[in-house]
């Protein structure tokens, strides 16, 4: 199947496993990318040390391209960002900040450059500052999804730019991949059906739940990490998202969750002062919730942790190899356009259409 996506990106299959934090890791962005996708290498909890590593090791376990996923609001972002052109990575795809610098600098050594969006602002923002491409993500994806749905949302953005459109949110079969094109996308982003793959870091009691839980299942609030996002629907998540955090009580736990994982204060403050005082607040929101999705993506533990889902996970029955789960969208797609096409057929001669 060819796309814009696909040849913007000279990959085989117009899908894309998104920059998920600390999901998207180095073996999991090299398998999709071995098996014909792209994938985008989430560092956002990384040191620019750190990023480095990750970037080189991923080469080390594929020669295909791969991206670098930057969410410009986070402390450390844009120094990890300046790590990622230095190492002319691909692609890098930023979100939640004006990235125009980056593209000027990506653009420069042959770089492609993707933003991520919610809204037609966003997009022709976005196209305005020179990316190549756009993630338009819907409300029914993990964590920071839109307001709009995807059935929607994808159409209105397609109307204001010309840009190649990469949808995600609801996306996980080969149907919706189909849905997606004909909505006006180029490419489908699957965020929780790699996150369940054989390959993703995220912990078998976790995989487990993601295949038992219905697409009804999960709970989408501004209570967790301060912005509106969407996580599976677990007792620990039902306490987290009952209402929000005080500013000292969420500063408290963000301090604690950098202390656990071994995170210099003053670097961390250094940077979050940078942000102002309304970034600020978000960030200390953010932080207080990252130990929580550490706990069940790592852990498995879900009476303490909290997962991040999309509403997609009722369709994930079975913990799958990405290569299978790549081929198997695939033939899903060949099978509904088949499909669609048969229904699309001219009626018989002789048939009037009733008056509307």
């Amino acid at each position: 199947m060819k796309t814009r996506i696909t040849e913007l990106l000279g990959i085989r299959h117009p899908v894309l496993c998104p920059g998920m934090t600390y999901v998207s890791t180095a073996e999991l962005i090299a398998a999709v990318g071995n098996a014909g996708g792209f994938g985008i290498l989430a560092v956002g909890h990384l040191t620019p040390e750190e990023t480095r590593a990750e970037i080189r090791r991923t080469r080390t376990l594929t020669d295909r391209p791969f991206g670098v996923g930057v969410a410009l609001i986070m402390p450390g972002a844009e120094r990890n960002a300046e790590v990622a052109i230095e190492e002319k990575v691909a692609v890098i795809n930023f979100s939640l900040g004006k990235g125009d610098w980056i593209c000027e600098r990506v653009h420069a050594y042959g770089g492609k450059v993707i933003a991520t969006v919610v809204s037609e602002k966003h997009a022709q923002a976005a196209e305005r500052a020179g990316v190549d491409a756009l993630i338009v993500t819907g409300h029914e994806a993990a964590a920071h999804g839109g307001e709009v749905t995807s059935l929607v949302l994808i159409p209105a953005i397609r109307a204001v730019t010309r840009l190649p459109i990469i949808a995600t949110g609801g996306f996980g079969t080969g149907g919706g991949l189909v849905a997606a094109l004909a909505l006006g996308a180029d490419a489908v982003a699957m965020g929780t059906r790699f996150a369940s793959s054989a390959e993703s870091p995220v912990h078998a009691n976790t995989k487990r739940l993601i295949t038992e839980k219905a697409v009804d299942e999960t709970i989408y609030s501004p209570h967790f990490d301060g912005m509106p996002c969407r996580v599976m629907k677990t007792e620990a998540a039902i306490r987290a998202t009952r209402k929000p955090l005080s500013l000292p009580a969420a500063v408290v736990k963000a301090l604690k969750a950098a202390r656990e994982l071994g995170r210099p204060l003053t670097a961390i403050m250094r940077d979050v002062l940078q942000q102002g005082f309304f970034n600020t607040l978000k960030l200390a929101y953010f932080g207080a919730a990252t130990l929580q999705m550490r706990k069940a993506i790592h852990d498995g533990n879900h009476e303490e942790g909290v997962q991040l889902i999309g509403q997609v996970q009722g369709l994930v029955k079975e913990v799958l190899p990405v290569a299978v789960i790549i081929q198997r969208v695939m033939l899903e797609a060949e099978v509904a356009h088949r499909q669609v096409a048969s229904q699309l057929q001219p009626a018989s001669a002789g048939t009037v259409p009733e008056e509307v």
